[in-house]
């Protein structure tokens, strides 16, 4: 099997700085040795088994803890983030041990046998798609210019922008009630979430109009002379105002919508000039929607932050990164065959938490899937999902046309 390994700059994971973390792994670990002695993984085997009790039917995903339906748990302290990032990392180096490369060889699966297979991933641009997939420059232009066409239309837009500022609502709502040291920021931030939400709102046009025996609708003209300004600056300048309050308050954490929000600044900065007004005429609103597409679909590159928080709403009707837990491997199988695998690390065997990992490796594979038609690319595409778990039964299931294998952590 010819193997054609592609990475995406991954953050790795060096056993040697979480020794500070929790004293998980042996000194001698490093990225040049390839196997460690059978007794290593003995020792270590207990450490993995107490880790897994004590995160059981918990993931960290976009840097946050969710529980087994996929609500985010804020009530906790940093050293369990720090113990799910050792438990990963240490379970990482098991699927590298001989023992479970061997079960992977003797059902004729060569994945996830270099550490560099063995790596996380975030994957939030279509630029690592393409390099991971080998993609030439002639085809990323197919790419950029098909994905641009179909993610920059308005309704997406604005879904994608709505769906942010929504999610940050939520992260700011919970510190204000649970955490006591946050600051005027904080509460400033909500009120501008709020206007911003109460802008949008008005500013939206009802379809119905569609279905009008005429072009044009009633303008309120006193209402229409006071809100003819109404832009997509307005919008530009409330996110502005938003990071300002939020990034001075040190009661704050990480907000990861703040994060995707700023990102999108990029396509506001393109159609400040637009204006975001339900009282004009029917024709006009659609003008300046249509203003929105084009302005967007020209502007946005490959490399985008806005233009891939745009194609994940288009994908998946919400706003949020690929993640995985070993980025594994990119392989020519015969000259017309092509297999992509990838991994997450489980807490539990649970039948909730394994569908949620299903379904998350599920995500990852079909954006490489799409870019990979997107482009063109004749050769078929063999897509695999690998998820592990202490204890799990080792089988094999069929999700939405693409096979996914369960396996045992235990040596």
């Amino acid at each position: 099997m010819h193997h054609i390994t592609r990475h995406l700059h991954p953050v790795r994971a060096n056993p040697r700085r979480l020794c500070s973390v929790q004293p998980l792994f042996h000194s001698s670990v490093d990225s040049h040795q390839e196997a460690l002695p059978y007794e290593w993984y003995k020792n270590k085997l207990p450490v993995l088994t107490k880790l897994t009790r004590a995160l059981k039917d918990v993931d960290l995903v976009d840097g946050k803890l969710e529980d087994i339906n996929g609500v985010i748990v804020y009530d906790y302290d940093d050293s369990i983030k720090q113990k799910m990032q050792a438990f990963k990392s240490l379970a990482r180096i098991f699927v590298g041990s001989p023992s479970l490369q061997h079960k992977l060889k003797q059902h004729g699966r060569l994945v996830f046998s270099t550490e560099g297979e063995r790596e996380p991933l975030v994957v939030n641009s279509l630029t690592k798609v393409c390099n991971f997939l080998d993609i030439s420059a002639q085809q990323r232009k197919l790419v950029r210019c098909t994905v641009c066409s179909q993610v920059t239309q308005y309704r997406i837009w604005r879904g994608a922008l709505e769906d942010v500022l929504n999610g940050l609502k939520d992260e700011i709502d919970w510190l204000l009630e649970h955490r006591e040291e946050t600051r005027q920021g904080a509460k400033l931030g909500q009120q501008v979430i709020l206007s911003c939400l109460k802008f949008l709102s008005e500013s939206s046009v009802s379809y119905e109009a569609e279905n009008s025996t005429s072009w044009m609708r009633p303008v309120p003209a006193r209402y229409a002379k006071a809100n003819a300004s109404a832009k997509w600056e307005d919008v530009l300048d409330m996110v502005n105002d938003l990071r300002r309050y939020l990034e001075h308050d040190e009661g704050v954490t990480v907000l990861y919508h703040l994060e995707k929000l700023l990102s999108m600044k990029e396509g506001l900065l393109q159609i400040k000039d637009v204006f975001l007004d339900n009282t004009i005429g029917f024709r006009e609103v659609r003008h300046q929607e249509h203003l929105v597409h084009r302005k967007l679909s020209k502007m946005l590159g490959s490399p985008s932050p806005c233009l891939f928080t745009l194609l994940m709403y288009f994908l998946y009707g919400r706003v949020r990164d690929i993640e995985v837990d070993l980025c594994g491997g990119f392989y020519k199988e015969k000259s017309e065959f092509f297999c992509l695998s990838m991994g997450r690390i489980l807490t539990s065997t649970d039948e909730k938490m394994l569908r949620r990992g299903i379904k998350q490796l599920d995500r990852a594979l079909g954006l490489f899937e799409f870019v990979w038609e997107t482009a063109g690319m004749k050769e078929t595409l063999h897509l695999q999902g690998h998820l592990w778990c202490l204890g799990a039964e080792e089988k094999t299931i069929t999700y939405r046309e693409k096979t996914f294998y369960v396996h045992d952590l235990s040596l």
